[in-house]
């Protein structure tokens, strides 16, 4: 089977967990055999060749088509000047993008224009790459009828899914890594949410990384439950890593690594670390990442007076993480809403003992760890006070949080994706 698949990002250049899971997706299609042209908006160079990779920059389209005609159409809507970030806040987006690159260039010029130069990353102009993307996605589907079925990632990539699916005829599968729920909570993005709408109800199928997630595709996005299939995230390598890395402070360390943002409940953690110090003044907390509530943070901790005690990494990536992971006695990954969790996976392979909240879909999966409710900070305190003074409950989630990443592997995930594949090409046909 050849699958077209349209993602916004591949390692190593990644903002968060959506590039992680389309490389291990990409990896398990490989096992069994299967084979991937994955679109990216922009291509480094440096992506190791696991794929038929097409940098969606070098595509020369020609709007004036019939075809391309409508789909423009159907997508004016999107182009709206606006800080719309799918991993980072409006403070945090001039560290990642060219404030100066991304102002708004004339819409009769740019948009217009046969080939497209995408930026790749998510600066304030990212509305108007999604809706180019889409047109771009549209011409691949022309150009390449060498494929099967068409696969989009989370919903930057819908627009372009949808517009494949409309020129080639092929059946559309829209893989839901996260929604506008869990990003804002209640206070959605409307046009986010009417887009994340249109591509579930576009797709032929669905695939969910939890039952949460399904959960709220279904409450929230009108979609039946029939439609979406379920596959958890995994793991690339389920050997535990046995790190030479060594810790230069002689406290315990407890670790929070990811977005600084309201999806991650970087609060909660400061809370619970306040309590825990109070009992125990030889821990050291560590809250690794950046994101749009990183200054609220600092200005809490400094408001507790536990800035001895609590350390701001800023973002941290490749050996950097590794490291971190090596050196931390506890991991806590207290979300308010997470659709799956791939960190606490990653926590487990460097033999750390995780905390998860019970609003996450790696809660789901991984059976060995202290499971709290995000809110509950005493719980979230009591939980990691535990593993720190008492060696023989962190020995058992270690050993036993092992045996079970053997069981979470994208392989298996793939394999379950192919049949996903199997069944929605045999309804269509």
């Amino acid at each position: 089977m050849r699958v077209l698949m349209f993602g916004w990002e591949f390692p190593p250049h990644i903002s968060g967990g959506l590039g992680t899971a389309c490389y291990g997706l990409v990896q398990g299609m490989n096992h069994h055999n299967q084979e991937v042209i994955f679109v990216v908006p922009k291509l480094w160079g440096d992506e190791e060749p696991l794929a038929d990779f097409v940098n969606a920059s070098d595509v020369t389209i020609d709007y004036r088509e019939r075809k391309f005609k409508k789909i423009w159409k159907n997508l004016t809507y999107l182009e709206v000047n606006s800080f719309l970030v799918p991993y980072l806040g409006q403070e945090e987006f001039k560290k990642y993008t060219d404030y100066a690159m991304h102002h708004r260039t004339d819409v009769d010029e740019s948009i217009f224009s046969n080939k497209f130069e995408f930026s790749g990353k998510y600066g304030k102009n990212l509305m108007e790459e999604v809706s180019r993307y889409a047109l771009v996605g549209a011409q691949i589907a022309r150009d390449r009828s060498d494929f099967d079925i068409i696969h989009a990632h989370d919903w930057l990539a819908y627009p372009a899914g949808i517009a494949a699916k409309e020129i080639s005829g092929k059946p559309l599968v829209v893989h839901v890594h996260a929604t506008e729920y869990d990003r804002s909570g209640e206070s959605v993005n409307r046009p986010v949410y009417e887009i994340e709408r249109a591509g579930m109800h576009a797709a032929d199928h669905i695939v969910a990384v939890s039952q949460l997630t399904k959960n709220i595709c279904v409450r929230k996005y009108g979609v039946p439950a029939e439609k979406v299939t379920v596959l958890h995230n995994a793991v690339l390598d389920a050997s535990i890593i046995k790190s030479a890395y060594q810790k230069k402070v002689p406290e315990k360390i407890v670790t929070f690594l990811g977005r600084i943002t309201f999806q991650k409940g970087p609060e909660y953690f400061v809370e619970a670390a306040k309590k825990v110090i109070d009992r125990d003044p030889n821990v050291r907390f560590v809250m690794a990442g950046s994101g749009d509530l990183l200054n609220r943070m600092i200005d809490r901790v400094a408001e507790l007076r536990m800035g001895t005690k609590f350390h701001f990494t800023g973002f941290l990536k490749g050996d950097d993480v590794d490291h971190m992971y090596a050196i931390s006695d506890v991991y806590v990954m207290p979300s308010v809403s997470e659709p799956f969790g791939i960190a606490p996976l990653e926590a487990v392979r460097h033999n750390t003992p995780v905390i998860i909240s019970k609003q996450s879909g790696v809660a789901e999966v991984l059976k060995n760890a202290i499971k709290v409710d995000f809110w509950d900070v005493d719980a979230m305190a009591d939980a990691i006070f535990a593993l720190l003074h008492y060696q023989s409950i962190s020995k058992m989630f270690k050993e036993l949080g092992g045996e079970e990443l053997k069981k979470l592997k994208w392989e298996h995930v793939a394999a379950k994706l192919v049949t996903v594949y199997e069944k929605t090409l045999a309804q269509r046909s």
